[in-house]
């Protein structure tokens, strides 16, 4: 093989590829996303490991190198249980369905340039689509549908709240993250990759669109379930969420689909914001940077970069609570996304009348007082409610609620008795193993010959 031209793609690239090429970049990708998840187990293992001073895997291979390989080699000998109640069609579907949205959504992701493979010239892409990116956030809603049916059919209450608590925060992340990608689809003029990364040939969306860029950060590892963000897998509150009722390869799945949807959406990531496979500043002013095979190197750099950044994460932020998650996506995130969205297209429709540079400074100042207004407010109100509130009441100021009725007085808002929670199975609830409701309602096991017997709990 050799790479020779140095050009940017475009869709009528992608008419022109023959089959074989095609099923040779698919193959390329589904390896490369393999080997890339293998080294991730690893190399999240010795950076953990080294931020909490210990040396991390190192007995197997050299640098504990081949750790990941035995993982591998493990997970399919162990024994596949299958709970006998569960819905066993969509108990077997729902880790493919998680895994292969995942390797599906890469397929629109630019690697590289135009380059010559056996005398072909073909881009170092899988496909483009006029609305390539639209395509990840589709896979990454279907992905969801293997999560919410994986807790479905395992019927226990830990899997139910993890798939709860998964849809929960797909619907709650995505929305900011779809409205980060707006701004740039103003800018670029289009929803292709290729067109995206052509656009940011002189400039970089990252310091461009700063708040987009610092919105889909956040938003992705909300995405990908990620610590802070990984309360659908919380071990403290529900042992692994989806993932309890399954082993052996099903489970290796699901691990799979989550360092692979990692890498996936730092992929785009590079694409939209770090200028995609061209080469940074200074190795941009060598003439031969973003020629041939070189742009692959400086898009994997990104692509680790970042990948690091979620084991940084990892390493540095404790988890979450679920109403902190929330409020997070829809009372910060998303009105955030809203206002720099409208600023963004402001902005551009002045451009194109030709206004001075003054512009884009009032809209940065207007975007700074909007951020210190929505960052202050809420904090501020509260310590003004507490600071009125009637005399001998200052010691509860900080825990009860104060408002104004409509008289215009202040008065205590009293808190219902059973505040309002993340829904909750009943402890009663019958488990799957053996336990069903019989005809007056207690609970019955049943053995091997169908034979049953009264249960005196639900836990014995």
């Amino acid at each position: 093989m050799t790479g020779v031209l140095a050009a940017d793609p475009t869709l009528s690239d992608f008419n022109q590829i023959i089959w074989w090429m095609v099923l040779l970049k698919v193959g390329v990708v589904f390896v490369f996303l393999l080997l890339t998840t293998i080294f991730m187990i690893w190399f999240e293992r010795r950076v953990i490991g080294r931020m909490q001073n210990r040396p991390g895997p190192n007995r197997a291979g050299p640098w504990g190198l081949l750790q990941p390989v035995a993982d591998a080699l493990k997970l399919p000998l162990k024994e596949d249980i299958v709970p006998t109640k569960v819905d066993k069609l969509v108990f077997f579907i729902a880790p493919i369905i998680a895994a292969s949205t995942s390797f599906v959504a890469f397929a629109i992701i630019p690697v590289g340039p135009v380059v010559s493979i056996f005398h072909h010239l073909t881009p170092l892409q899988v496909t483009d689509l006029p609305v390539a990116v639209l395509l990840v956030l589709a896979m990454s809603s279907v992905g969801v549908y293997g999560i919410v049916l994986a807790g479905w059919a395992s019927r226990g209450p830990y899997s139910i709240l993890g798939a709860l608590r998964s849809t929960a925060q797909v619907i709650s992340y995505e929305i900011a993250m779809g409205l980060s990608f707006v701004a740039v689809f103003l800018d670029a003029g289009s929803l292709s990759t290729t067109a995206i990364v052509s656009a940011q040939e002189h400039f970089w969306y990252f310091w461009v669109l700063a708040p987009s860029f610092i919105i889909y950060l956040v938003t992705m590892v909300g995405e990908t379930n990620r610590i802070p963000f990984d309360l659908p897998e919380g071990e403290g509150e529900i042992v692994a969420g989806h993932m309890t009722e399954y082993s052996s390869m099903k489970f290796a799945m699901f691990f799979l689909a989550e360092y692979i949807n990692m890498t996936t959406v730092s992929a785009l990531a590079v694409t939209l914001f770090l200028g995609g496979w061209r080469a940074p500043w200074p190795i941009s002013l060598w003439s031969g940077a973003n020629s041939g095979w070189w742009p692959v190197l400086w898009f994997l750099g990104k692509v680790f970069f970042l990948l690091f950044c979620y084991v940084w994460l990892r390493g540095t932020l404790p988890r979450t609570r679920y109403d902190q998650l929330m409020a997070l996506g829809w009372k910060i995130l998303i009105p955030f996304s809203i206002v720099w969205l409208l600023l963004v297209a402001t902005v551009r429709a002045l451009r194109e009348d030709n206004h001075s540079p003054v512009v884009y400074a009032v809209a940065g100042v207007v975007l700074i007082l909007f951020v210190l207004l929505i960052t202050f407010w809420d904090n501020g109100y509260q310590k003004h409610l507490a600071r009125i509130a009637p005399e001998g009441t200052a010691a509860d100021a900080e825990e009860d609620e104060w408002d104004y009725d409509e008289d215009g007085e202040l008065v205590k808002v009293e808190r219902p008795a059973v505040e309002p929670r993340f829904p909750v199975p009943p402890l009663d609830l019958p488990h799957y193993h053996g336990l069903e409701l019989d005809a007056a309602g207690g609970l019955v096991r049943g053995d091997a010959t169908g034979v049953t017997k009264e249960v005196t709990g639900a836990g014995s």
